[in-house]
Formats: structure tokens, C-alpha cells, sequence
């Protein structure tokens, strides 16, 4: 099947929350050039940054040198123009024409995990969730396994409470570091972080950069086994390996997404180069050549056609970020 429909069509239509505007004076470097030490890039691709291998370009892409490089930005940026930190880009569609303002993307001096008593770790934000679940199996603490079946980054699943399996973030994160969009370093609790599902209170620009998790004793070899299980699940029931975005509808209340669109017939479901998986209707994907507006289109097209069915209306658990 393959259908095309003009963007804004439909009532219901999620618009995201990102800033879609231009950036006044954005082709001047936000801040000097000599007060940073890490990389700070003009006009820089985005699509490579994520799994759906699609979108447009960041105004600027900033890649700090460490913690105190990010802080040093934030200060001097001042709040001058938008901030969003972008992980592994495993649950984002970034829209065709880019992101306004300033992208932070962290790299290494930002991955490392650390056991840190026998049953804690702490985490850098860049650091895959599955690497957690990995160093925390190691030292036989328990608890964490549920972050093998999660394809994002520490920082990531700290903002969004990722989750997966009955089990979520909330359940095992302590606390977490942060550089607020004014450059200010802050440790926050669980509790501050106001979880609920799929979203955390963090605000807009603020970038995670560290996270401490507790989990319970056990032994390696068994949480090694049900790290193996969560993966061979998932490379069964998802397409794993696609230019996919992960999960991409919360469920509803008392109902699944994935059986809501497929019994709407989408399964299989074409806008442009972008398709509802065959193999699991809750995952949209790149065949090849598809635009971030075919993606985000088809992403509404089944909004629609599930409401039209069922009566219930699909909230995105992809995040859409940039204009148009």
C-alpha cells in the first residue's frame, strides 16, 4: 500500500515540541571560537547522527572536550539561542530542513561506566544503556538487564524514563548530573526528575551528563542469560538492523500500539520511501530513500487511520525535532 497526504491535514495532527524557527544571526559562531576546547562545527549534517539516516543539517554542532567544556558553552551561549542535546539519534526524526541554534553531541570522554559499589555504577551520558546492562552483569548486579533491550544512550534514557520489558529507568537511576541551559552544574534526584512515562521534568537545553544507577546482588552467569534472552527477543519480533527510530507510539492506556495499527491494516503501510514495519507495526522505516517528512507523514497518516478505526489516538514516543 503506499498513500500520500499533505502534512496538516488531519485535525489531530502532533506538530512536536521543537523550536522551528531561524536563528537570527546563527551564521555567526554563538560563542568565540577560542573559548571552547572541544569541536564546534557551522552548518553540520545531522543524518549520519541518526538511525533513521535522514534530515537536515544543525546551525551548529557543538562536541565538548569534557564537562567543563560544556559548561564553559552554556555560560557563553547565555541562553542566545536553542539548545537540544542529541544522543545515539536511535528515537529522533530530525525534519528535513534542520535544527535551529545549537546541537550538543557528546562522544568519548563522555562513555565511560564505573562500578562504584556493589551493587551502584555510575554512567558518562554518551554511554549505550546496553553498556550498562553489560559492566552491571559483569559485577553480578542485578536489576539492570532491561537496558540491553533499549537501543539509546545513558543520557537519553535518563530524559526520556526509557524503558522496556515492565521495567523502567525510574526504577534503577538514583540521581544524574546536568549543565542547565545557563551553564549551570546541578545533580538531581529521582524524585526531581518528575518520571512518569516516557518523560521526565528535565527542561528544554538542559544536557545530561552523567547518571548513577542501583541495582541488587546476583550472579553473573544469570544475568548474563537473561541479557541474552532480551536480545535474541528482540532481534526476533523487531527489525533490527533497518534505518528504524526504535518504538514509535506510547501505549495507550489498557492497549498496545503495535496491535492497534495493525489491526487499522497498516502493517506493511508505504509514504514515499518510509513503511510500517512488516514485522512489527510499531516501528517505522527508512526503505532506502526516505525523506524525514515521509517518515513524520506516515507517522500521522497512521495516527489518523488508528483513530479512525479504534478511537484512540496515538501520542508519539519519537521525538521530532527542527523545521520543516
Amino acid at each position: 500500500m503506499n498513500e500520500t497526504m499533505q502534512l496538516g491535514e488531519w485535525i489531530g495532527r502532533d506538530n512536536g515540541e521543537a523550536p522551528t524557527s531561524s536563528v537570527e544571526g546563527a551564521a555567526d559562531a554563538p560563542v568565540p571560537m577560542e573559548a571552547v576546547r572541544g569541536k564546534l562545527t557551522a552548518n553540520a549534517p545531522l543524518d549520519k547522527h541518526v538511525w533513521f539516516r535522514s534530515g537536515g543539517k544543525a546551525d551548529w554542532l557543538f562536541e565538548p572536550a569534557d564537562v567543563q567544556d560544556l559548561k564553559d558553552f552554556l555560560e557563553a551561549l547565555d541562553g542566545s539561542m536553542p539548545v537540544m542535546a542529541l544522543g545515539i539519534g536511535s528515537n529522533m526524526i530530525i525534519r528535513d530542513g534542520g535544527v535551529p541554534g545549537v546541537v550538543i553531541k557528546l562522544g568519548a570522554p563522555f562513555m565511560d561506566v564505573e562500578v562504584t559499589g556493589e551493587t551502584t555504577l555510575e554512567a558518562g551520558a554518551a554511554a549505550p544503556a546496553n553498556k550498562v546492562a553489560r559492566r552491571a552483569a559483569k559485577a553480578g548486579i542485578d536489576g539492570l538487564t532491561f537496558l540491553t533491550g533499549i537501543p539509546g544512550s545513558v543520557g537519553g534514557v535518563t530524559r526520556m524514563n526509557g524503558g522496556c520489558y515492565g521495567r523502567e529507568t525510574c526504577d534503577v537511576l538514583t540521581d544524574c548530573d546536568v549543565i542547565m541551559p545557563g551553564g549551570e552544574f546541578v545533580t538531581l534526584t529521582n524524585a526531581e526528575l518528575g518520571y512518569s512515562y516516557r518523560h521526565s521534568a528535565l527542561p528544554d537545553g538542559a544536557v545530561v551528563v552523567a547518571a548513577r544507577f542501583e541495582g541488587f546482588p546476583g550472579e553473573p552467569e544469570t544475568i548474563k542469560a537473561a541479557m541474552k534472552k532480551i536480545t535474541a527477543e528482540r532481534g526476533e519480533s523487531q527489525p533490527i538492523g533497518s534505518m528504524t527510530g526504535g518504538s514509535t507510539f506510547k501505549n495507550p492506556p489498557g492497549h498496545s500500539s503495535w496491535k492497534l495499527i495493525d489491526a487499522a491494516g497498516l502493517r506493511g503501510f508505504k509514504n514515499g520511501g518510509a513503511q510500517v514495519s512488516e514485522k512489527h507495526c510499531n516501528f517505522l522505516i527508512n526503505t532506502g530513500d526516505a525523506t524525514s517528512s515521509d517518515i513524520e507523514g506516515l507517522g500521522e497518516i497512521v495516527r489518523e487511520k488508528v483513530y479512525q478505526h479504534s478511537g484512540v489516538q496515538l501520542e508519539w514516543e519519537i521525538k521530532r525535532v527542527g523545521r520543516p
